[in-house]
């Protein structure tokens, strides 16, 4: 743990009250933070590399199954299916039953699916496969982010939620190369394998070493003693049974017993509650597409096999970046004018991806950057979310805004497909990509408009 003279003390009497939210913002990060951190990024990881593992494996699939390539639409959009159910179905159990107990049975749950899936031997088998596996990956993402952001301190909040979601790039980045490998020296079966091996061997690792949100545990006195073992695990002797917690455990407001899905749609949050649905359905419609039909795009248009599996791993990998960079400028500057230029720039790269001539170095740049932009905003996206909801419906806005957001994804993918059906040339799919990008950034904007103030402390808003 980390010293106390890194952190405020307080007293320690009989009588003292500990406002466990204002206590949490005031620290330094230290251990603890960071172990929340990387076990919730890993967490993302493993969904990153899961969800776009069909999308590398789609041509061996292909060639094995002797199926043209747009026949695997429905096996990507019922993943993204289950991703977008997986999220509406999250929110409200973990706003009632806890972060940590949520996330920890939706990784289990798609790592048993994924594993199932390397055994199917049709299009329809995988499908359903992919569904329940999407399940548990839209379960788990967004109680991620929702963690973090409320293990956070309110100063670098956006940063560190945006840093979790970097592990979806890198497990998608990773996926790309690791496929690569896999494919040719054990089949397509394997990389499905891997998918569900790693985060069932992860639980017992989460059982044991991540903490339920303090923040939640707070919200009811009938989890103190939950609350006292995590917050004595943050600062040896903080807590004891004589500390009175204040703010969320004695605070009731006249609407406290409203389901989390009405609050989020009534009077006070329902305009930006839309506008993120907008802006978010906008840009998975854009990443999902890419993230599943690029390295066959690449390849179609006369690159090689290794040429299309490398512009497709930058493209995840330039959202790393971009991940990093979106939630530092949040921290800093306008959140939803840092989104919309972001949003806006990605449309304008997609437009000149599509234009004629270019060659391999200059594709890879291009999908770098889009990656940059495009996963970037869409991981603001969700530190945005979870710094607009109080936390008695933070789980459900956040991960309402994802589910809602991966039908989106489920139209990228389609569209897609039936791009290449209709036998769309590459500049074509490009050049269309600008609307969605101009869709989204607008819609940003205009809840930042509307907004006219700084975002809300994931401290604030418990009880009113």
């Amino acid at each position: 743990m980390e010293p106390s003279s890194k952190a405020p003390r307080h007293d320690t009497s009989a009588s003292r009250a500990l406002d466990v939210q204002q206590w949490l913002d005031d620290r330094p990060i230290g251990r603890f933070q960071i172990l929340v951190l990387l076990m919730c990024m890993f967490i993302v990881t493993l969904d990153g590399l899961d969800t776009v593992m069909v999308g590398f494996i789609a041509p061996a699939l292909s060639s094995a199954w002797a199926i043209p390539r747009d026949a695997l639409g429905p096996v990507m959009s019922g993943g993204l299916l289950g991703l977008a159910f997986g999220a509406l179905c999250a929110g409200p159990l973990a706003d009632r039953f806890g972060r940590k107990t949520v996330m920890t049975c939706a990784v289990l749950f798609f790592g048993v699916w994924s594993f199932g899936s390397a055994f199917a031997t049709n299009i329809g088998e995988l499908t359903v496969l992919r569904f329940l596996t999407g399940l548990g990956l839209g379960a788990s993402m967004p109680n991620a982010a929702t963690l973090m952001a409320e293990y956070a301190p309110q100063r670098c909040r956006a940063l560190m939620v945006t840093t979790v979601f970097c592990g979806f790039t890198l497990g998608a980045a990773g996926g790309g190369f690791v496929s690569a490998w896999l494919i040719a020296a054990h089949g397509w079966h394997s990389v499905l394998m891997l998918g569900g091996v790693l985060p069932v061997l992860y639980v017992p690792l989460m059982i044991r070493w991540l903490p339920e949100s303090a923040r939640f545990l707070a919200l009811k006195d009938t989890r103190r003693a939950r609350l006292v073992a995590v917050l004595n695990r943050i600062e040896r002797g903080i807590v004891d049974e004589a500390t009175r917690f204040v703010a969320p455990a004695v605070t009731h407001a006249p609407n406290s017993e409203r389901s989390p899905v009405r609050l989020i749609l009534s009077r006070d949050y329902a305009f930006g509650t839309v506008m993120l649905w907008i802006c978010y359905f906008a840009g998975l419609l854009t990443v999902y597409l890419l993230g599943s039909w690029l390295p066959t795009l690449i390849r179609g248009a006369g690159f090689t096999l290794g040429e299309a599996a490398l512009v497709g791993a930058l493209f995840q990998a330039g959202g790393t970046i971009g991940s990093l960079a979106i939630g530092w400028l949040m921290d800093r500057f306008n959140a939803h004018r840092a989104l919309g230029a972001t949003v806006f720039a990605g449309g304008v790269l997609a437009w000149a991806m599509g234009l004629p001539g270019h060659g391999i170095t200059m594709m890879a740049v291009l999908a770098f950057f889009m990656g940059y932009c495009m996963n970037g905003s869409n991981t603001g996206f969700c530190a945005l979310a979870a710094s607009s909801y109080p936390t008695r419906m933070r789980a459900t806005g956040t991960s309402w805004m994802l589910g809602i957001g991966r039908f989106g994804g489920i139209a990228g993918a389609m569209l897609g497909a039936g791009m290449l059906h209709a036998n769309w040339g590459f500049s074509q799919v490009f050049t269309s990509l600008a609307l969605p990008a101009a869709v989204g950034a607008a819609a940003v904007l205009l809840k930042g408009a509307r907004h006219r103030g700084p975002l809300l402390p994931v401290s604030a808003g418990i009880g009113h």
